[in-house]
């Protein structure tokens, strides 16, 4: 006979927001109101022993811990579970289930790892739980991996198997196609599960989709609390309950789960959001690990339509493992576009020959002090060479572009300089690295991108660190620099918000020491003078 339940993983899969500290008021609150609201099955956190015990976090090295949180609390009807990443908590750790308050444990892990898991899951049965088979990253699975495993399965004849969507990715023909595979050649008494992200939007349309199958077995879903969990989060359990009630008669409490989200739930959403963004949209509609488009993103020089080439590019055996030397291969084979420069690099000497360069960079400190800009440029009369970006109050001669994601924000704005100043000579010339792809015509001068990154940085492309090169190359040996400011911790680092992101304080501070090391370097044949502050110098007014 059919049965539908609910399994509510906020204090487990919610924790990837928090680190698992909820506070210990708030992980009681969060527990008695999920109990009073009637969820089938309530996971109470991860089982880790890597991780000291700790009253506000629901992540334990052990049973024993989950006992000392949970023991004394009422848990009516409600089968309560812990998580086991397989390899992560060893079983000496379980105390048997008679002497625990804990009913099942779920065990994840991945497909190259199934016999290995399922020769564990064995010992924890044997222990008296009810085991919870998590097959992670369903997706992964080809037709013959999933038989496989659901023959393991059926010999450990386990309370449930679980499809583990965990980058997200299914849709629900994709989702149906795995569920009958389960449903064909599972044991009967073996319920199915499934665990969703919301990637896609699709958490609760797919669940929903799964719950109607008409099938004679215990079919299960995972929710959390206002869907909160890592990425894109979690099925909300509030929506999936209200659909349960209205379908399936089950009479889940969702005033309880309201009262939970309004106040234990929400300071964390305000502190951390989660949900549908842009971030794991890409991910997902490219079927790969989150981490090689983070890896992407973080270089901050690629438009969206680039970062899909790339990541098109990946292998299939690769998409879901993420291995952080394949994708920097990729990004530096995608960005290496060769091209003879020899003639520009030419041209560019001759043209700055004699002549004061002030190199422009969009710091704050172009407005914080911009007298001692304009102060410089009405006595030296310099060539006026900007970064990146286009100054909206200083006609400049030159834009060096190195990163298509800016030139993409300055397209327009270009094609309105060349169209304004159509005919005179004196308008603006854009120096483009090769990376670059031009979107009508070519630029004034291109320059090959390998030869002005630096292979070993951990940012291998800065762009005022390119352009240094490039002033090197052409035979300058000096320039002001005004707009450079370096990182400062946590504040904004632009003039204009729209081109700031966020680093941390001890990248802020590599960055800084790796550009100060090679001005260092270059000292000897180059000499850059900063007319507003800057973290580069080594004696800077900040």
């Amino acid at each position: 006979m059919k049965q539908v339940k609910l399994l509510d993983c906020t204090l487990r899969d919610g924790g990837y927001v928090n680190d698992w500290n909820f506070g210990h008021d708030n992980m009681v609150n969060i527990f008695e109101r999920l109990i009073s609201a009637g969820v089938d099955i309530l996971e109470i956190g991860f089982l880790d022993d890597r991780r000291p015990f700790d009253k506000n976090r629901t992540i334990m090295p052990d049973t024993a811990s989950a006992d000392r949180l949970f023991g004394s609390l009422d848990k009516k009807n409600t089968m309560l579970v812990g998580m086991i990443d397989y390899g992560t908590c060893a079983i000496e750790n379980l105390s048997p289930c008679s002497e625990s308050c804990l009913d099942g444990i779920r065990v994840i892990f991945k497909k190259h790892i199934m016999k290995e898991a399922l020769a564990f899951c064995t010992q924890v049965k044997a222990l008296g739980y009810q085991v919870f088979v998590q097959a992670v990253s369903i997706t992964s699975y080809s037709d013959r991996e999933l038989l496989d495993l659901i023959d393991l399965v059926n010999a450990l004849n386990p309370y449930a198997l679980s499809m583990v969507d965990t980058y997200g990715l299914l849709h629900q023909n994709s989702l149906l196609h795995y569920f009958e595979i389960l449903d064909h050649n599972l044991n009967p008494e073996i319920a199915i599960g499934y665990h969703s992200h919301n990637n896609f939007q699709m958490a609760y349309a797919n669940s929903m989709e799964m719950l109607s199958k008409p099938v004679n077995r215990t079919v299960l879903v995972d929710a959390s609390l206002y869907g909160m969990g890592k990425s894109a989060g979690n099925l909300p359990a509030e929506l999936i309950s209200m659909h349960m009630n209205l379908h399936y008669g089950k009479s889940y409490d969702t005033s309880q789960m309201l009262e939970a989200i309004d106040i234990n739930i929400m300071p964390f959403f305000e502190k951390s959001p989660w949900g549908y963004s842009l971030f794991f949209y890409i991910a997902a509609s490219n079927n790969c690990h989150p981490n090689y488009v983070k890896f992407l993103m973080d270089k901050h020089t690629l438009s969206l339509k680039s970062l899909n080439v790339i990541l098109g590019q990946i292998e299939p055996e690769k998409k879901l493992m993420y291995d952080k030397d394949y994708i920097e291969n990729l990004y530096l084979n995608y960005q290496n576009m060769e091209c003879r420069d020899e003639e520009d690099l030419k041209r560019l000497s001759e043209e700055w020959a004699g002549r004061s360069l002030l190199l422009l960079g969009p710091g704050k400190n172009m407005e914080l002090q911009r007298e001692r800009i304009d102060r410089y440029i009405e006595k030296h009369h310099p060539v006026l060479i900007a970064v990146n970006y286009i100054p909206e109050d200083i006609p400049v001669d030159y834009v060096f572009l190195s990163n298509s994601r800016r030139y993409v924000q300055l397209a327009t704005r270009l094609l309105e300089l060349k169209t304004e100043q159509e005919g005179n000579p004196a308008s603006v010339r854009v120096i483009a690295t090769s990376n670059v792809t031009n979107t009508n015509g070519s630029f004034d001068y291109t320059l090959n991108y390998s030869s002005l990154i630096d292979r070993e940085a951990e940012i291998i492309d800065n762009s005022f660190v390119m352009l240094l090169n490039v002033l090197v190359k052409a035979g300058v040996s000096q320039a002001a620099c005004a707009g450079f400011d370096g990182y400062s911790v946590g504040g904004d680092n632009y003039f204009n918000s729209d081109m700031d992101y966020r680093i941390g304080k001890e990248k802020s501070m590599n960055l800084n020491s790796y550009v100060k090391n090679i001005l260092k370097k270059l000292s000897g044949s180059f000499h850059a003078e900063f007319i507003t502050d800057s973290w580069y110098e080594e004696k800077q007014g900040h």
